[in-house]
């Protein structure tokens, strides 16, 4: 089969490997979708731990397929079902895994990230896998495509659970890339007064408006005085930050109104990461600052669920398909970011 082994920084390639062999536990998936993340542009330009010449990764976190072969033992699941697959796997004892948040498990293995992922003809799902139920059988209605972006919207959605969203919250997101688009479609989905879209991009926040039904973009160079004329001088009720600008979680206090939540989702770069910001906003304002890092199998299967009943359309965030034999060329598309999501698709 074919897969995009990473061997260390700037080296990925496209390389023949034999389709990887189960036991009675395990599930074989034929993978028919799996898009790009900026994490996995992060390992290809840096690298990862533990991985070299010697010990290749398959990169790829966000992936769909159709079940090639299931072990004897395993239970609910067949050749021939339509799945996508939830990435962050738990030890399956600690804390934080039997709260449910798998996810946070100080000892998780995820695919893509320190196990074999996505961007292989085949993959290898696991028993723990199987079991802790990162395995979402999905509706004939949603396209393979578009199940591959179900890993990013469960993170969203982690995010928006939250700040607690309420019907009447005016919500900014600043960044209006993938990220942004699906924070305005989800809290769109949960009902909310209004979504403003910023970016120092007018071309991407003009897309985000035009995917994100009833949003506005604000294009005002001064935000904190859009912010005040938008809201009549009390603030947003909710500031995300989907970009990793650190100028952007300082703005985020400042507009933000009384009682107000704010919610760090773009992560910062490495070394980039301390900001010097205005406590007493905090204080006198009552704002509660949440951070938020991947999903849980919950909130996949939720988001899952949501774009099948039609609540949530991902297809739109979808500007590339490219075959992994065209793998550099998706790479190099997806680090310009002109478009938004970049998948990989594979044919039979």
């Amino acid at each position: 089969m074919k897969a995009a082994k990473l061997f260390g920084p700037q080296d990925i390639r496209v390389v023949e490997c034999a389709i990887p062999e189960i036991n009675d536990d395990q599930i074989l998936l034929k993978t028919k979708a799996a898009a790009i993340c900026g994490s996995d542009l992060r390992m290809i330009g840096n690298g990862y731990k533990g991985v070299d010449n010697d010990h290749p990764l398959v990169l790829g976190h966000e992936i769909s397929g159709i079940i090639e072969q299931a072990g004897k033992n395993v239970k609910g699941y067949k050749r021939g079902m339509r799945i996508a697959l939830a990435p962050n796997i738990g030890c399956g004892i600690c804390d934080w895994c039997t709260s449910g948040d798998t996810h946070l498990c100080p000892d998780y293995t995820a695919f893509g990230i320190n196990m074999d992922g996505g961007f292989a003809e085949y993959v290898r799902i696991p028993r723990n896998a199987v079991i802790q139920g990162n395995i979402m059988i999905l509706d004939d209605s949603m396209s393979l495509d578009a199940a591959a972006l179900i890993e990013p919207a469960s993170c969203v959605l982690n995010g928006q659970q939250l700040t607690g969203l309420r019907l009447n919250d005016k919500v900014l997101i600043i960044g209006a890339g993938p990220i942004g688009i699906m924070h305005g479609l989800l809290a769109k989905s949960f009902g909310v007064a209004k979504v403003y879209m910023r970016d120092l991009s007018r071309e991407r926040m003009k897309q985000s408006v035009d995917i994100v039904p009833g949003s506005e973009a604000i294009e005002d160079d001064d935000l904190e005085a859009a912010a005040m004329r938008l809201t009549n001088n009390k603030g947003f009720d909710v500031v995300i930050t989907a970009c990793p600008a650190p100028a952007a979680q300082v703005d985020a206090l400042k507009i933000t109104g009384m009682n107000g939540r704010i919610l760090y989702f773009g992560g910062l770069p490495a070394g980039k990461d301390m900001i010097t910001i205005p406590s007493n906003l905090i204080h006198y304002k009552q704002l509660s600052i949440y951070g938020s890092t991947r999903g849980n199998v919950n909130q996949y299967r939720a988001i899952a669920k949501m774009a099948a009943a039609g609540t949530l359309d991902l297809s739109k965030l979808i500007s590339r398909r490219c075959q992994i034999t065209e793998f550099s060329e998706a790479i190099e598309y997806a680090k310009k970011a002109e478009g938004l999501k970049t998948v990989i698709t594979f044919q039979d």
